[in-house]
């Protein structure tokens, strides 16, 4: 992008993987501001699994040394770290959306449209980043907790803007900076600036476009609350998953697998969704494809999950896998 005005230091540790942990997967999309606990706990167990080969959690101590809900004391026993071997987790970028958290805000007070000169706007853009941070805050605890050292990072808080809802401007120093000292940063989507209309949301699916253009990931994958990709919306009785989508030079794309004959996609968007939904997963998906780089969509908390974050999906995709993988054609 021209207008684009970013910094992008190179990484001396290369990057595995960039996950995006989708809204949906993590709390209760429709009862506002509610996390899905046991599944947040399985994506952080299953992060740990990836991230740091031949682990158990028993091995690792939590780094969440908060106080939590219902204890009257903080939890830390300094003894285990004393004969503890430093663990270097691979290198991960964690991305995650709002889901029942900051939509509600955002829409109510049109945030998304910009007009930050107005009082409801001006409150809303308070509020979803309030809504927005308090859930990023709780994902970096659970990954905390099984012993990853996760650090939460917004991008309103280091200067990301936008133009016309395109990126304009992003420094990316301190994700990178979080990466080679061995941190797992946790950005998401959040409300900014925009140049031309006061503000809007900033999803997460465009900024882990963004952070796959500047610093290649081997692959990315998103975790959602479905199997993968459907031709229309799952819970009709004739959805069909589909397995693999190629993406063209041109940028537009075409299902490989299976074929769908006379078939067309359907795509539907929630109305308190403020960020575009399934359309807008798949159009920035199928940019990072044109990358090069292999993005694997699957429900959040499966044995598919794993081996996606595995990395164990390149080559032709295993018959029994459920899930999407999006690949460049050329």
């Amino acid at each position: 992008m021209d207008q684009q005005r970013s910094e992008h230091p190179n990484l001396v540790r290369p990057l595995r993987c960039i996950v995006k942990l989708g809204g949906a997967a993590v709390t209760c999309k429709n009862d506002l501001e509610k996390i899905n606990e046991a599944h947040l706990e399985m994506v952080a167990t299953q992060l740990r699994q990836v991230m740091i080969s031949g682990s158990s959690s028993s091995e690792i101590p939590g780094m969440d040394w908060s106080k939590r809900s219902g204890k009257l004391e903080i939890s830390l026993n300094v003894d285990e770290f004393r004969d503890q071997e430093l663990l270097e987790p691979s290198s991960f970028i964690v991305v995650h959306g709002a889901g029942s958290f900051g939509h509600f805000q955002a829409s109510q007070s049109g945030v998304h449209k910009g007009g930050l000169e107005r009082p409801l706007v001006k409150a809303g853009f308070v509020a979803t980043r309030i809504s927005v941070s308090t859930l990023n805050l709780e994902v970096v605890r659970a990954l905390a907790r099984e012993g990853l050292p996760s650090i939460g990072i917004s991008p309103f808080s280091c200067g990301w803007s936008t133009r016309e809802k395109n990126i304009a401007s992003a420094n990316l120093s301190t994700v990178t900076k979080a990466l080679d000292s061995g941190f797992i940063p946790v950005l998401h989507g959040d409300a900014v600036l925009d140049e031309l209309q006061g503000c809007t949301i900033l999803s997460g699916d465009v900024i882990i476009r963004h952070l796959a253009e500047h610093l290649k990931p081997d692959y990315v994958v998103f975790l959602t609350d479905v199997f993968g990709v459907y031709d229309r919306p799952p819970t009709e009785p004739d959805a069909v998953l589909l397995k693999e989508i190629a993406v063209r030079e041109d940028g537009s794309w075409s299902v490989v697998k299976p074929p769908l004959e006379d078939r067309h996609v359907e795509w539907t968007v929630a109305a308190h969704d403020t960020t575009g939904g399934m359309e807008t997963k798949i159009s920035e998906a199928a940019i990072i494809a044109k990358l090069g780089i292999d993005v694997y969509i699957v429900k959040a908390a499966t044995t598919h999950s794993v081996r996606a974050l595995s990395g164990d999906l390149k080559g032709n995709i295993p018959d029994d896998w459920l899930g999407t993988a999006i690949r460049f054609a050329g």
